[in-house]
């Protein structure tokens, strides 16, 4: 890797720790539930034809484990990976037959052309050096034909009016200090898929009702990121009407 892309920095150190506090005050159960619900089935319901039955299916970023738990449980042959050891070894005391690694998707453990698809769902926004060279990562493994599933941060009209309330409170824009992850429009993110010499097949806009969740009150209901009927059902709208401003998470779809 080249100097500029590597890994080894303190911010990306602190943000693999936040990511291990995160998922120590989360449960499987929650995020199992999450992956149960309607939203999280339609997102599923648009990649699942394109996951392969018979080859590994790896999940770059597991976390918790809801997607691969449920894909496992529908017959597919999944892997996991993350960084964060302590949500592996949550999963493994869930599901002891699940298979998972440690590692860093800038370095994967896995062969050149050995892995039918690679998913991966809100991760490579997380990193300051941008998302190149996990994407190369995941062209070197995948089979020739093999499927990117990929989910990115889209600068939808909620972000837009933080960035506009910040500037008019006078705080600016949000400083290299206060990195966390960084946003795409749909066509730079599918600038980014094809630099990484994937061909794009689809980009889904999703997650409508999670977009309104961040204006909070009424559309917040109680619990772990849970989103309220009325979010639920105004996301609906928001989908058919406005799918790209009140658009959440970008899912794309593409080949190697």
């Amino acid at each position: 890797m080249h100097e500029a892309e590597s890994p080894a920095s303190t911010r990306y150190d602190s943000t693999r720790s936040a990511w291990e506090s995160i998922w120590s005050s989360a449960s499987i159960e929650t995020e199992l539930a999450t992956a149960a619900s309607a939203r999280g089935q339609e997102t599923m319901g648009l990649y699942r034809p394109y996951l392969p039955r018979e080859e590994w299916i790896l999940e770059a970023g597991s976390g918790l484990g809801a997607v691969m738990l449920t894909l496992k449980g529908e017959g597919y042959r999944v892997i996991g990976l993350d960084y964060a050891v302590n949500a592996l070894h949550a999963v493994h005391a869930y599901d002891a037959q699940l298979p998972q690694s440690a590692g860093d998707v800038h370095a994967l453990p896995f062969a050149d052309n050995s892995l039918g698809a690679y998913l991966s769902f809100g991760v490579l926004e997380h990193f300051e050096h941008g998302m190149q060279p996990a994407l190369r990562e995941a062209w070197r493994v995948l089979r020739p034909g093999g499927v990117l599933i990929l989910t990115i941060p889209y600068p939808n009209v909620v972000y837009k009016l933080v960035q506009l309330k910040r500037r008019l409170s006078g705080q600016g824009r949000l400083t290299d200090e206060d990195f966390y992850e960084s946003v795409y429009t749909r066509e730079e993110l599918l600038q980014e898929v094809s630099k990484a010499g994937f061909a794009p097949v689809q980009a889904y806009s999703t997650s409508h009702a999670f977009t309104l969740w961040g204006l909070g009150g009424p559309f917040r209901a109680p619990g772990y990121y849970r989103t309220s009927a009325l979010a639920e059902t105004l996301g609906r709208v928001a989908r058919a009407v406005l799918p790209w401003p009140f658009n959440f998470m970008t899912l794309v779809i593409a080949r190697k």
